[in-house]
């Protein structure tokens, strides 16, 4: 039997089993129905479906949205188990199945239940119309990929957002800790200049120094000011750090914050009033960035916009988040390469969902040196 037909064959039964849990679960009323994962994913189901309880084995909390909260452990072990684990559905899955819990993951869920109301996979809305609208700027990326690992995990990343098929997403795992800062950028020990723009908590410039130790300066921007303070503490009586309370976009200007820890975005109804300004006229020739990371929440393509004679002129390595807006795996590099066209492209994840996706824009003269 040919490859093509396995792979339609699996692909119907795929299916079929998925089509028939969602049956079970929506409409079954003699097995009892969980949701693991408390999330926005969750609360949208249980407006739709009544279920029994909701799983979390370490939230210390009784109830989520009038339903109970409870461990994995006291479940009945035929309860039908959606797992609505946004951020680790693989670890997740991994367990029910060893539990041998009858469950779907979330996204399959959205594909096949039929309910038109459900939330929508987070930082994957209307992905699907640009890929169709882009398919060949896509490919054009995907081809301009400097390293196998990175066309890969592009074309695994593609197919998920397209196909919400779980498969595509193995092989991923949870290495947060390990993110922006991948061998190929060839960090020195001494002379580094890091941009940290989306500071968050200093995180990120804590590990900048372990590397880098002897480094020239660390400029950090972070517009939220509870992250912002945590900022300023963790990286007290470091040497050669600016931290400015603001954010970056294209122009100098107020704007509103909606603060969600690390997820903190611009928002025209945010409970915070922030200023923004442009890299370009904060550094004024200031400082000569060899590294520049970026994870502002979909802000990106306004920020490069606002860095692009920075870029021009010193040529560092970028790190930059593509996850967060359709179109963003394609509009990110072809920004960065209509300022200098002199940079190799990698792409690196770091979660087992769509979540912490960074490309990066290595200088073609630090390949070499």
């Amino acid at each position: 039997m040919s490859p093509l037909i396995l792979d339609i064959q699996n692909e119907l039964a795929k299916r079929a089993e998925a089509t028939e849990f969602c049956t079970a679960f929506c409409k079954e009323k003699s097995r009892p129905k969980y949701i693991f994962g408390k999330n926005v994913y969750t609360q949208s189901v249980i407006k739709h479906i009544k279920v029994d309880g909701v799983i979390d084995d370490y939230s210390s909390e009784i109830m989520f949205h009038g339903v109970p909260i409870l461990k994995s452990k006291d479940v009945e072990k035929n309860a039908l188990i959606l797992n609505a684990a946004g951020g680790r559905p693989l670890t997740v899955k991994k367990q029910l199945d060893q539990q041998f819990f009858e469950n779907l993951d979330y996204f399959s869920f959205l594909k096949y239940s039929g309910i038109q109301s459900l939330t929508p996979v987070v930082f994957n809305e209307q992905f699907g119309d640009d890929f169709r609208q882009h398919a060949d700027e896509y490919q054009l990326i995907h081809d301009l990929l400097a390293d196998k690992t990175s066309r890969t995990i592009f074309r695994k990343l593609i197919s998920f957002r397209l196909n919400y098929d779980l498969e595509h997403l193995t092989g991923f795992c949870d290495r947060e800790r390990e993110q922006y800062f991948e061998d190929f950028l060839n960090l020195k020990s001494e002379g580094e200049t890091f941009i940290d723009i989306g500071g968050f908590d200093g995180y990120n410039s804590l590990e900048f120094i372990k590397r880098c130790p002897n480094y020239s300066a660390i400029y950090l921007f972070e517009p939220e000011p509870s992250n912002f303070e945590k900022c300023v503490s963790s990286l007290d009586k470091k040497e050669n750090i600016f931290c400015h309370p603001h954010g970056l976009s294209d122009k100098k200007e107020i704007l509103r914050l909606e603060p969600h820890g690390s997820g903190s975005k611009i928002s025209e109804t945010g409970s915070i009033v922030i200023k923004v300004d442009r890299l370009d006229d904060v550094l004024k020739n200031s400082a000569k960035p060899t590294l520049i990371k970026m994870d502002i929440e979909g802000a990106e393509m306004l920020a490069i916009e606002g860095a692009k004679n920075t870029i021009k002129s010193y040529h560092p390595r970028l790190a930059l988040c593509v996850y967060h807006n359709a179109g963003d795996f394609w509009r990110i590099p072809q920004k960065i390469l209509s300022i200098r066209k002199d940079y190799q492209i990698y792409l690196r994840h770091y979660t087992e969902s769509i979540y912490e996706t960074v490309m990066f824009f290595i200088p073609e003269i630090n390949l070499h040196s």
